[in-house]
């Protein structure tokens, strides 16, 4: 195959809307620290949008998380329930404060914690379960919920690759107790770094509140509630500033637009690998009924992983930038050391090193997929 002199990136940063009007508006209302109007309204938009109790803003969806470990009160050597097949701040954020991961396997189909595997890890130091929604596809949220009432435990959703997905009618990070969303720039929808805290339970909204302004009550007071704010509890900076917010606000009001153009991407992916996927040739994205995905990624599964590294390599000679995508935890330096395996690892082993990302990004257009469509087709027929 002849290079090509135009590079196709595997992810590209965008404007949509008012992102640098709401930036200078910002700047020129004189509030850039954080929890001021922009903040404000997309705390607004995500409790609205997502029908959870409250949002906070954080500066990002590890931040979030940490937040959430927090709020549950772990001690050392409580366990925490999550797949392995994950990015470490899904880990980190709770080994932080000297719980220890549990890692259970992932199912063959979406990718997802096997929520049959989850009570057999489940002992008497277990607090939490960590279902991470991958590549923005739900996990069988009823059946994890349902284990964990019965073995009252709290529900933390990893939804950073979810936003605006459905599971059966309700928008993840709307069903645990609580759940963390990611605004990197490689998300849907971006402000560069950022996150958020999302809160379904009402007794966890006053003691977030006060972590969030690192430990004070701060909050209230600015909402004359108190006569004067101290410090009361542990907590950290955990929110962003208005700068952050204000481009997020932006992204936000077109978030309807974005995601359905990742959607249209998507699905032209689906449609023309069908053939070779219908051949088995490799698989392809799986979502259940009843659930959708929002378009974040889309990825083939190789027969191997020498399979996969040759078709990356193609893509590459081709000036297209397809990525892997985790080092499973369990098998990492930091994981074997401050986690445990809670279950089989076979297909978070056997699918972690066969996976392929293929480009998608907002301001992709036709002509960028096909070459990628048409590499990705030339490479099987050669």
């Amino acid at each position: 195959m002849e290079p090509s002199s135009i590079s196709i990136p595997f992810n590209k940063p965008f404007l949509v809307g008012k992102e640098l009007y709401y930036i200078a508006q910002a700047v020129m209302g004189g509030r850039l620290s954080g929890n001021g109007p922009f903040t404000r309204k997309c705390h607004a938009w995500l409790e609205e949008r997502l029908g959870v109790g409250k949002a906070l803003l954080t500066h990002s969806c590890t931040s979030a998380l940490e937040m959430a470990a927090l709020l549950c009160d772990l001690k050392p050597g409580d366990e925490v329930i999550m797949p392995s097949f994950t990015f470490v701040s899904t880990a980190n954020a709770f080994a932080l404060f000297g719980a220890k991961p549990v890692f259970v396997d992932i199912r063959p189909d979406t990718l997802n914690l096997n929520e049959d595997l989850i009570e057999k890890a489940i002992t008497e130091k277990t607090r939490v379960i960590v279902p991470v929604h991958y590549a923005g596809v739900p996990c069988e949220m009823d059946r994890i919920i349902a284990i964990a009432r019965k073995h009252g435990l709290r529900v933390v959703e990893d939804a950073a690759q979810a936003l605006l997905s459905d599971y059966h009618g309700r928008k993840l990070g709307s069903i645990g107790d609580m759940a963390a969303l990611s605004f990197h720039e490689t998300k849907n929808i971006i402000s560069g770094e950022g996150g958020a805290l999302l809160m379904n339970d009402p007794a966890l909204f006053e003691r977030a509140e006060i972590l969030w302004e690192k430990g004070t009550n701060r909050s209230q007071f600015f909402r004359g509630e108190v006569d004067k704010y101290t410090w009361v509890d542990v907590g950290s900076s955990y929110l962003p500033s208005e700068l952050i917010a204000a481009f997020l606000w932006a992204q936000l009001e077109e978030a309807d637009k974005i995601i359905a153009r990742r959607r249209r991407i998507f699905q032209k992916y689906m449609e023309r690998f069908s053939g070779l996927a219908g051949r088995g040739v490799f698989k392809v994205p799986f979502v259940a009924d009843g659930a959708s995905e929002n378009g974040h990624l889309f990825y083939l599964l190789l027969e191997s992983v020498e399979k996969r590294d040759e078709l990356m390599a193609y893509l590459r000679r081709a000036g297209i930038y397809s990525v892997f995508h985790y080092v499973p935890l369990h098998s990492s330096p930091a994981g074997q050391r401050l986690g445990r395996v809670g279950s089989s690892m076979q297909w978070t082993d056997d699918l972690s090193g066969r996976l392929l990302r293929l480009p998608l990004y907002y301001d992709m257009n036709d002509e960028e997929q096909d070459r990628v469509i048409e590499s990705v087709h030339s490479f099987f027929v050669n």
